[in-house]
C-alpha cells in the first residue's frame, strides 16, 4: 500500500528518516485551545511563506465536538481538551513533519480510529489506525493554514495528506498526497497548500499516481466527510 506520507522514526525502503521535537501547543483563548507497508512516502515542507496573510475566520456556528458511531464512522469521533494525549499527539507530529515553529490555532479537532485502508484481516496490527482530523493555521505566520490528516500506527506516525483551508469534507481532489520522488527531491508551492512540499502530487481521496486504493476507508470516511 504505497499512498501515505507518514514520516516513522526509523528508515524503510524510501522512508525518510525524521527527528521528532516535542513542543507545546497553544491557542486562541475560546478555542479547543490548541512499516504497515514495504514503501511509505514522506512529506518534508520548508520554510514558512513569505507573503503576509489574514489569519482565517473562525468558523461559525462553532463545529461540533462529538459525532456518533455509524456505518462510515465505526467508533464515532471526539474532539479532545487540551492537555489530553489524544489532542497533543496531532500537535506534535504536525510540528514534527512541518518543522513549523510557535502555536497553531486550532479551529476544528476530530480524533477517530479504524482499520487501515484497504482492510487487511491478516495483519492483526493494522485493524486499529488512530487518525486525527486537524483545521487552523499557524499564529506567527496565518498564510501556513490548511486542514491536516494525520495517522498513527503500531510503528509509527505521520501526516498523511493536507487540504485547503477553504474546502470542506472529504472530497476530490481537495485532499492531496505526496509520493516520494528520490529524483526529484526539491519542495514546491501548491496553490492553496501551506507550505511547500517535495514528491508527486495525487488526489487521496480515490488514490492516483500508479495509487488505486483511498487514502483512508469508507469505514471512517463518515468521521470527515461532514468537516
Amino acid at each position: 500500500m504505497v499512498h501515505r506520507l507518514l514520516r516513522l522514526p526509523f528508515a524503510t525502503g524510501s522512508l525518510l528518516l525524521s527527528l521528532g521535537v516535542l513542543l507545546g501547543a497553544c491557542d486562541e483563548p475560546d478555542d479547543l485551545a490548541a512499516p504497515p507497508s514495504p514503501v511509505i512516502t514522506a512529506v518534508e515542507p520548508t520554510s514558512a511563506s513569505s507573503e503576509p496573510a489574514e489569519p482565517p475566520e473562525r468558523p461559525r456556528p462553532r463545529p461540533p465536538t462529538r459525532g456518533d458511531p455509524s456505518q462510515d464512522c465505526i467508533e464515532g469521533w471526539v474532539t479532545p481538551r487540551p492537555g489530553e494525549p489524544e489532542y497533543e499527539e496531532p500537535m506534535r507530529i504536525l510540528r514534527r513533519e512541518t518543522r513549523w515553529q510557535g502555536p497553531f490555532v486550532v479551529h476544528d479537532l476530530r480524533y477517530f480510529s479504524g482499520p487501515e485502508s484497504p482492510p487487511d484481516p491478516e495483519k492483526g496490527y493494522l485493524k486499529v489506525v488512530e487518525r486525527w482530523y486537524l483545521k487552523g493555521y499557524q499564529q506567527r505566520d496565518p498564510a501556513l493554514q490548511g486542514r491536516f490528516l494525520i495517522e498513527k500506527r503500531t510503528f509509527g506516525s505521520g501526516l498523511s495528506a493536507l487540504a485547503a483551508y477553504d474546502t470542506r469534507g472529504w472530497r476530490s481532489p481537495d485532499w492531496i498526497g505526496f509520493q516520494l520522488d528520490t529524483n526529484d527531491p526539491d519542495p514546491r508551492a501548491y496553490p492553496g497548500l501551506p507550505g511547500t512540499w517535495p514528491g508527486t502530487p495525487y488526489d487521496f481521496v480515490n488514490g492516483g499516481e500508479n495509487l488505486t486504493i483511498p487514502g483512508i476507508p469508507a469505514q471512517v470516511v463518515g468521521c470527515v466527510s461532514d468537516s
